[in-house]
């Protein structure tokens, strides 16, 4: 006969253990009916032990959760605010360069005239100088096909309007903003299966195209260059800008933008793939003087990043590329290291809660909020990490991560709310 206390000692193992059982039963249920692959780690912050680990230790294509790792990146070298760009005056001049700054006349973003007010009221000629950019518009391993679409808007150092010209279509009268690109527009004799307007591929030719499925308005990107920056600054200054080709100047001042919390909440919460890669350019830009996101993603990894369990492949700000890898061990010793360095009410603002804001708004549901994270999503691959708060008041790191389904990606998230609320009720 076993004794009282040997019982109690093996519910007790058997309780404790379950939990870890379930959540493993769940995700290989999950696997099984989507053909897909999935990792999982769940981290406690307090204790500093790993829970729940499956292929935590594989990489995984994160898509926009690489823009945890630009969110780390940015808090680490820039300061409060963003910077506008560099000018330095000389003589009757001023000789402006940017500084990758995405606010600029960027209607997404929290508004600040500041910069454009201080371009405005400049006394003297202003010359715009591109010198320090040392980037491709568009980054390694995106899908070229996604181009035309506001989701890949191109890099640049001066970025204006976000690099997006809206079209806007009322009764048979259009116009664009920014206005400047109406000269551009044209009207082709020809019908597509739904109306549409189409860029040129190498350059900035707008062609509507009557359809039977009608659409009133489009967000397209532009092609940047530095003399479209020249056209639209002058444009919207109402004042011209001339080009010059001078280097960046160790003398030259810094012109303050918008507060960063401001670009981190937009970037977090609605995955703006353009803040992202932005704000890797401008990390560079105070690096050195070269805006090149490589230069950052080195500078981080070989400085804050060689403690994460796996080595990142970690080539772009967004996500959009193919390239990128990590593991989601790695992604929640990433979240781990934010949660160090952001007291926990500030960051909980930035990032998207199930429920309630982001990408998160329609998942997640529950009466009081217990996801707060980062999703991510190309075809065939959807994640989700962050930090996941208990039924018993408990904050959780944790990393999920799916790729290669065929599976519609609403089912995969069906899945994923299942493993994820899980946790929450057993912990």
């Amino acid at each position: 006969m076993k004794s009282p206390l040997l019982v109690v000692l093996l519910l007790g193992l058997v309780c404790a253990c379950a939990p870890h059982k379930q959540i493993l039963h769940a995700l290989h249920q999950s696997e099984n009916a989507l053909q897909n692959h999935v990792g999982f780690a769940l981290f406690d912050p307090q204790s500093n032990k790993m829970l729940v680990q499956h292929q935590a230790d594989k990489y995984f294509t994160p898509a926009s959760n690489t823009k945890i790792f630009t969110f780390y990146a940015a808090l680490r070298i820039l300061g409060d605010s963003a910077i506008a760009f560099k000018y330095l005056p000389l003589g009757d001049s001023v000789i402006v360069w940017g500084m990758g700054d995405p606010s600029f006349l960027y209607k997404n973003v929290y508004s600040n005239t500041g910069a454009y007010q201080f371009l405005q009221s400049l006394p003297g000629k202003i010359y715009f100088s591109g010198t320090n950019f040392y980037t491709e518009s568009l980054g390694p391993g995106w899908a070229w096909d996604d181009s035309p679409y506001a989701y890949q808007a191109e890099r640049s150092a001066f970025p204006v309007y976000g690099n997006l010209v809206e079209v806007e279509k009322k009764a048979e009268a259009f116009s664009t903003m920014p206005p400047y690109f109406m000269q551009h527009f044209t009207v082709a004799n020809q019908q597509h299966e739904r109306e549409e307007v189409v860029r040129g591929t190498d350059d900035n030719q707008l062609t509507y195209f009557t359809g039977k499925k009608p659409r009133s308005k489009w967000t397209i990107p532009f092609r940047s260059s530095p003399d479209v920056v020249l056209d639209l600054l002058s444009d919207t200054l109402k004042r011209e800008v001339l080009a010059a080709d001078i280097l960046l100047s160790a003398e030259a001042k810094t012109r303050k933008s918008i507060p960063t919390d401001s670009l981190y909440k937009i970037m977090m919460q609605d995955s703006d793939n353009f803040i992202a890669e932005q704000l890797l350019l401008q990390c560079a830009g105070v690096l050195g003087d070269s805006l090149k996101p490589e230069i950052t993603i080195a500078y981080v990894t070989k400085n804050w990043l060689t403690d994460l369990p796996d080595k990142p492949q970690w080539v772009d700000g967004s996500g959009l590329s193919r390239y990128n890898l990590f593991t989601p061990r790695s992604i929640t010793a990433l979240w781990n290291k934010i949660y160090q360095r952001v007291p926990q009410q500030r960051l909980f603002d930035l990032v998207a809660v199930g429920g309630k804001s982001g990408t998160l708004k329609n998942w997640y549901k529950n009466e009081t909020p217990y996801i707060f994270g980062k999703t991510g999503t190309l075809s065939n691959n959807h994640v989700v990490s962050g930090f996941l708060r208990t039924r018993k008041g408990k904050i959780f790191i944790f990393s999920l991560m799916n790729n290669n389904y065929l599976a519609s990606t609403n089912e995969v998230r069906k899945h994923m709310e299942k493993i994820l609320f899980t946790v929450y009720n057993k912990y």
